[in-house]
């Protein structure tokens, strides 16, 4: 099919309605999945995953880094990365056994990000893992290992951003200019020029064929994608993915960011950041273990089991599912930081999971004095959470109580008086046998704390016999389907 006959399908397939559809009954219930991001960029192992753009961008840390580093860009440029990218210690179901022990319940790998080097073995494209660096097939590994550790797994797709990345190289002596390599820098285009029909059909057929030799159950568009130039490719890309995944007999969802696709097809993504209030229909947050770089880099500093087992919380009572990011090493381990997060992340929901997978949010998430961020990009103004920030979810006719810390010795809610929901008949704490001193009375909830508590990091009571009153019902209802089509 020639570009432009490519491009006209894709207009009149995303003119098609789409039906309103039901969000899979195993994402609904997985809420904690993880992220990869695991490329070329990490062997310079600097500032960023992008320092591929970076390092031809005249006069920035990433220039400069470079040419004291590697040299001058013409003689060393971005590709001279590849061989240097061994990944001899890569074991895909090493990482599968981590991603469990974790609590995950499905697994996120980037397929390929905006630098145009594939993860996968990519039949229109030599820059790719398969043929070298590692010559590795990464991604079909993965596949085959998160599903036998019996995970979801998913793809993420960068390279709509590919077509302008790199065109910091045209504007001072570089490899970009070299055509030798132009299947590799790609077009290195203005930013602010629309990308030409035959890039949007080559991005289109690489989606494709992700579909059709992974058959992943999440598909995930970069903010690249929500270019108005991409809507109708994007649309009908989602549209041949859901008909497959029919075909297949799979439940399937995509993630999508700034309005790439129509309310209906999607479910939102907010990087970096969250809601402030309880949303009615699913949506999902992705960040990074590192406060930084989406990939590995030199002297990293992370993020605390703390920090993130409160944004698990947090986000799940807003009815939300968390992605966190690992970054591997160029040589494939992941490093023992992340290692080590991800490892109390999955003690910690060992014990507590019941308050997490398959819950449903209340109708009210939070009681505490301290904020929310709100918006993407936002989860650098959050303060950090105390014991006396408390949220909700519910399972059924189970209300839990989670506090965002250790909880000072007595607790008082509010949202649990007497008036506010009847009588409470039974309260425990997970993961301990000592019985719980409380006491409801009309204005409140009083819950002594007892003298040993299962994790430092954050605990659930579990709560019987609420009134529910219709709210948390109503919550129930609309969290189960996708928004409806515009």
């Amino acid at each position: 099919m020639s570009s432009s006959d490519q491009a006209a399908h894709a207009t009149t397939a995303a003119s098609v309605p789409v039906e309103i559809r039901h969000t899979p009954a195993w994402y609904r219930a997985a809420r904690f999945g993880i992220f990869i991001h695991w490329g070329v960029y990490a062997v310079p192992a600097f500032n960023n995953e992008w320092y591929p753009r970076n390092m031809y961008q005249l006069g920035s840390a990433e220039w400069q880094h470079h040419r004291a580093t590697y040299g001058p860009q013409h003689v060393f440029g971005y590709k001279d990365f590849i061989p240097r990218f061994h990944g001899e210690h890569f074991a895909a179901p090493a990482w599968a056994r981590l991603f469990r022990r974790a609590g995950a319940r499905y697994v996120v790998a980037v397929a390929e990000h905006h630098d145009g080097f594939a993860m996968y073995d990519c039949a229109t494209s030599r820059w790719s893992a398969a043929r070298m660096g590692p010559k590795r097939d990464v991604i079909g590994e993965l596949a085959q290992a998160i599903r036998e550790a019996g995970l979801a797994f998913g793809l993420s797709y960068h390279r709509a951003e590919h077509w302008w990345f790199f065109n910091g190289g045209r504007h001072f002596a570089s490899d970009v200019t070299d055509p030798t390599y132009a299947d590799l820098y790609g077009p290195a285009a203005p930013q602010d020029e629309p990308p030409a029909p035959w890039f949007l059909a080559d991005w289109q057929a690489r989606v494709r064929e992700l579909i059709e030799r992974y058959r992943p159950q999440l598909l995930y568009f970069d903010s690249g994608a929500a270019h108005p130039a991409f809507a109708p490719y994007v649309r009908y890309s989602a549209a041949f993915y859901y008909q497959r995944a029919r075909e297949w007999g799979i439940e399937v969802v995509i993630n999508s960011k700034e309005g790439a696709l129509p309310s209906g097809w999607a479910i939102p993504d907010v990087e970096r950041g969250g809601f402030a209030m309880i949303q009615p229909h699913l949506w999902q947050a992705d960040t990074t273990i590192a406060h930084g770089s989406w990939c590995y880099v030199a002297n990293q500093s992370y993020k605390s089991a703390d920090t993130l087992i409160h944004r698990l919380i947090d986000t799940v009572s807003k009815n939300g599912c968390l992605l966190l990011n690992v970054g591997p090493q160029p040589d494939g381990r992941i490093s023992a930081a992340e290692t080590a997060v991800l490892e109390a992340m999955g003690d910690w929901l060992a014990v507590h999971g019941e308050a997490i997978y398959d819950t449903r949010p209340w109708h009210t998430f939070s009681e505490g004095p301290t904020p929310g961020s709100n918006g993407a990009f936002s989860e650098h103004q959050q303060p950090a959470f105390c014991g006396a920030d408390l949220r909700f979810t519910t399972r059924g006719d189970t209300l839990y109580l989670l506090c965002l810390g250790e909880p000072e010795r007595e607790l008082r809610v509010t949202a649990l008086g007497r008036r506010q929901v009847g009588p409470i008949h039974h309260l425990a704490l997970l993961g301990s046998d000592e019985p719980i001193v409380w006491h409801q009375e009309a204005q409140w909830l009083r819950i002594r704390r007892p003298s040993a508590l299962p994790s430092r990091h954050a605990c659930a009571f579990r709560i019987e016999g609420i009134i529910n009153q219709g709210s948390p019902r109503s919550c129930h209802g609309l969290a189960d389907s996708y928004p409806n089509s515009a």
